[in-house]
């Protein structure tokens, strides 16, 4: 049986469980105390586990009086605190930039043909921003290759993937791609955890055709303007050429095997 899925919290009940003000957690933040994913309205969602461990850093301020720079700084020696990517997490930003440098493209002349501003692409290839599903097509496509480059998975793959090996791509808000097999491969199989309120953003399209299993929570999505909703154990597959857009529609992280081919997304 799988485990139950995440449930995630708002910081103002993220506030009254812990005890302390919505304004401190966002300061805790900073220091690397809590690593909330955000909606695409920019909301941040907590899990149970950003609860204990602000609950901890309040009795260390609270019993033993620290400050916050201290306690960041012993919870990250004890590695109660861990590092916001996951260590196989692309960073796309290089990547994005090196696509751009290597065509002799402005960062004007990219951003209009992706419909972004300036400034948003710019704080792509910073690292400073992450880009939804429908903006990283469009950024694939007017470069002339696909998200795989952009998960770096140059290097050979061998039959057996095991999860901390996975590469992975955050794909803007609360959207995590897990590539599971990479190579010169038919298929481009992923999982991708979404979390509530989390999704591609607008609609995209590209070539082959795609076949997604829903493993836990749920699934909106909507093909050429039909919206289909899919729940724990459903399957669904479509042309990619047909719009298309999705979202998760529940209060809990949605787990999907999702799978392009060819792997051209």
């Amino acid at each position: 049986m799988p485990p139950d899925p995440q449930v995630y919290l708002k910081i103002g009940d993220v506030a009254r469980r812990v005890g302390i003000s919505p304004s401190a957690i966002r300061a805790w933040e900073k220091l690397g105390l809590t690593h909330p994913q955000r909606t695409e309205s920019k909301y941040r969602l907590y899990t149970s586990d950003d609860v204990r461990l602000l609950k901890k850093a309040r009795y260390l301020r609270k019993v033993r009086g620290l400050n916050a720079v201290a306690i960041a700084q012993m919870l990250k020696r004890e590695g109660t605190i861990q590092p916001a990517a996951h260590s196989g997490t692309a960073a796309i930003g290089p990547q994005l930039r090196r696509l751009r440098t290597q065509r002799g493209r402005s960062l004007a002349e990219v951003a209009a043909a992706a419909g972004i501003s300036i400034g948003f692409l710019s704080a792509l290839e910073r690292s400073q921003m992450s880009a939804s599903v429908g903006t990283l097509r469009r950024l694939a496509r007017y470069y002339r290759t696909n998200i795989l480059d952009f998960f770096d998975a140059t290097e050979m793959n061998t039959r057996l993937v095991r999860p901390p090996k996975r590469k992975v791509l955050d794909a803007g808000p609360g959207v995590r791609m897990e590539l599971l097999a990479w190579g010169n491969k038919v298929m481009e199989p992923h999982l991708f955890r979404i979390a509530p309120q989390a999704g591609s953003g607008e609609s995209y399209t590209h070539e082959g055709e795609e076949f997604l299993f829903v493993l836990r929570g749920e699934l909106q999505i909507a093909l050429d303007g039909e919206e289909y909703h899919l729940k724990r154990g459903d399957s669904f597959y479509f042309e990619s050429a047909t719009p298309h857009h999705w979202k998760n529609p529940g209060r809990s992280e949605a787990w999907l095997l999702w799978v392009n081919t060819p792997p051209t997304f």
